[in-house]
């Protein structure tokens, strides 16, 4: 005799109240934004597309590293499958954008704005920083953001150590370009393949990245259906995990659209430009970055407004994911533990070290980078995930080393 899977509880009449009023501020915010003559739509546009991205992000449980131990610790490859889905989609949408913006791949320009990086050993190394300084923290910059909206105790600290890593990483910046990013390629796989050959090549090792997931997790665990009651559909919506199929597809289409209305998707140029602007305001920051403003990523310039495309979607994506955190019974602050607030910091300033240096995260070159057919997407991913895995086997060992040993 099967029992039936108790029924989630309901938000709390004043978490759902002030879930509420957050999305009216953001939608009354939107509005009066694009009311402004010029920038205004498209800002507008910005802190939507945000607020659709944290709720995506919260309610799919949207991250890069939690998914990676779900698949590697847990053998759970939902997590894993929605990243590879969200790529997949993304790289479609990509495709035909460009095929109207450039018809002709072969002529030598690169797509619009797309974040296309150089590729060569300092984006590895700088992957590789961000992906130790992720397993350190807890999550990647992406969802320490969501994550705030949750009332995490670890992901302010990880944010302020990421504004000093961006700063570490302006001061090391000439050096690393000079040595190592000045002559790197551009490499852009449909000027070589073709928009169908590009696409067919990316969805192909996407497909095999899938089947290596599905056999080193096991099987995808069951859940009792949702019932096809307004109640039911509104307690998978707002109260379960989404599945991984419509998370996936959630993050990819935000990802195109907001490339065809906006830019490509990043959130660190915020967090970078305030880096940026408060070491050029210390002083700290060099004479000249060379050849920084030129290349392609998550743009860092010194700050010029109060919020730019990119802080607005950043303040849509934490205020939104705070208002499905309250929803889902997930907004759970707590006072940070001395272990927390540390790990957040090391972690943070290794990842903002990364992102400064690789141009972008785990979305600004990962996500946006093989949706465009860029190959920095691909090294970003290989070379995040090798550190992340690296940080975690080396945790690991030096937890066993530490553990007293049986007589």
């Amino acid at each position: 005799m099967t029992t039936a899977p108790a029924p989630l509880p309901s938000p709390k009449p004043l978490a759902a109240a002030s879930a509420a009023f957050v999305v009216l501020v953001i939608l009354v915010s939107a509005y009066l934004l694009g009311q402004a003559p010029g920038t205004g739509g498209r800002q507008s546009f910005a802190l939507l597309a945000g607020a659709a991205f944290g709720i995506a992000l919260q309610r799919g449980r949207f991250c890069f590293l939690c998914n990676l131990r779900d698949l590697t610790r847990e053998g759970d490859p939902r997590g894993a499958l929605a990243i590879l889905v969200a790529l997949g989609f993304g790289a479609i949408g990509y495709a035909a954008v460009f095929g109207a913006w450039l018809p002709n791949p072969f002529g030598g320009r690169l797509p619009p704005t797309a974040h296309i990086g150089p590729v060569g050993p300092a984006l590895a190394v700088a992957a590789f920083v961000f992906g130790v300084g992720m397993a350190i923290s807890g999550s990647c910059l992406s969802a320490h953001l969501y994550r705030l909206g949750e009332g995490s105790p670890t992901s302010p600290f990880a944010l302020v150590g990421a504004l000093g890593g961006f700063a570490l990483g302006f001061s090391t910046w000439n050096a690393i370009y000079v040595a190592a990013i000045a002559e790197a390629p551009a490499v852009w796989l449909p000027a070589s393949l073709g928009y169908p050959g590009a696409l067919l090549l990316t969805l192909a090792a996407l497909l095999a990245l899938a089947v290596l997931a599905l056999r080193l997790g096991r099987a995808i665990p069951s859940e009792p259906a949702t019932p096809l009651t307004a109640k039911g559909l509104a307690a998978a919506v707002f109260n379960k995990r989404w599945p991984f199929l419509p998370a996936g597809l959630a993050v990819g289409a935000i990802a195109t659209l907001y490339y065809l209305r906006v830019a490509p998707l990043g959130v660190t140029a915020e967090l970078g430009s305030l880096a940026r602007t408060a070491a050029a305001s210390a002083g700290a920051l060099p004479t000249t970055l060379h050849g920084l403003d030129g290349l392609r990523g998550c743009a860092t310039a010194v700050k010029e407004t109060l919020l730019s495309d990119n802080g607005l979607f950043v303040v849509g994506l934490v205020a939104a994911s705070f208002s499905a955190a309250l929803v889902s019974g997930r907004f759970r602050p707590a006072l940070p533990t001395s272990g927390q607030a540390a790990r957040g910091l090391i972690g943070g300033v290794l990842m903002g070290w990364g992102a400064m240096t690789g141009l972008g995260c785990t979305v600004g070159v990962l996500l946006s980078g093989v949706h465009a057919g860029a190959l920095s997407g691909w090294i970003f991913l290989v070379a995040c995930v090798a550190g992340a895995l690296t940080a975690d086997r080396v945790t690991a060992l030096l937890a066993a080393a530490g553990r007293p040993r049986a007589v």
